[in-house]
């Protein structure tokens, strides 16, 4: 039989299924549940971005986070919004700020990225009540950078929808002095105790569908564009997880069709360009 040009391109775009096959070898629960990421990008022009990684086997959840241009040594509340039920939210935009006042506050963009479906905390509940239990909330380093991992429980709407569901940071600097104070932002609209400084988003991110393998670098900043990862970094390996096997493999399977290509060669040219 003489291969031609499209059975060589039939090759190669059986790629993807080579990589799923070898990918489900490596790591089975993991091509089965999915691991998907998140490119955190600012709100309330706050300079904060980051990446996130959620990764699913069975019912439960494991959320890693880094982020950073967060408020230095303070705690940020983070969740995960959005919906189980069908409705399609997102992460805001500026027309959200409807009362014009220069902050997008947590009630208007509730408007748009939708009620806390599980709040992200380190220990203890993680239910929309703990929303605001910040003494459970992880905290910026001096350089305003934070580091997260949990893995949870999760219910069975949260595993069929986890593709519509976000992650949202709180907490931002508006006067510049590197803590929550009511000069920045005046009162929260959530509880008066707090400041506005310390429930307004720092930045959102949109689950982006990347499955294990296939996990993008850089990404889509609220959906409408690219945005870098952090600084001086790209995907931490530690977020990659099975990543790493399917790009091993795609390079294995492209050395072995060159190295055809190369015994196919002179046996073309003794044929006149036909090979056996």
């Amino acid at each position: 039989m003489i291969p031609t040009r499209p059975s060589r391109l039939a090759a190669l775009a059986a790629l993807p299924a080579a990589l799923a096959l070898t990918v489900g070898a490596a790591s089975p629960a993991a091509a089965a549940d999915g691991a998907y990421q998140i490119n955190l990008a600012q709100l309330n022009n706050s300079g904060s971005k980051g990446v996130a990684m959620l990764s699913l086997k069975g019912n439960q959840l494991t959320v890693k986070i880094e982020s950073e241009g967060l408020v230095p040594g303070q705690p940020h509340a983070q969740h995960l919004h959005g919906s189980t039920d069908g409705h399609d939210f997102h992460c805001p935009d500026p027309s959200a700020d409807t009362n014009g006042d220069g902050v997008i506050d947590n009630t208007e963009a509730t408007v748009q990225y939708g009620n806390i479906n599980i709040s992200l905390t380190t220990r203890g509940s993680t239910d929309a009540k703990s929303g605001l239990a910040v003494d459970r909330m992880p905290t910026a380093d001096a350089q305003g950078k934070l580091s997260y991992e949990r893995t949870l429980t999760v219910s069975q709407d949260v595993v069929d929808h986890i593709k519509d569901l976000h992650i949202v940071q709180h907490g931002i600097d508006r006067n510049g002095n590197n803590k929550y104070d009511f000069d920045g932002a005046g009162k929260s609209e959530l509880d008066p105790k707090l400041p506005q400084e310390a429930t307004a988003p720092t930045n959102c991110g949109e689950v982006q569908g990347a499955a294990v393998g296939s996990i993008p670098v850089g990404g889509v900043e609220t959906g409408t564009g690219p945005v870098d990862p952090p600084a001086g970094s790209s995907v931490p390996l530690a977020l990659l997880g099975a990543g790493a096997t399917a790009v091993a493999a795609a390079t294995g399977t492209l050395v072995l069709l060159r190295r055809r290509r190369a015994q196919l060669a002179p046996v073309r040219r003794e044929n006149g360009g036909a090979a056996a």
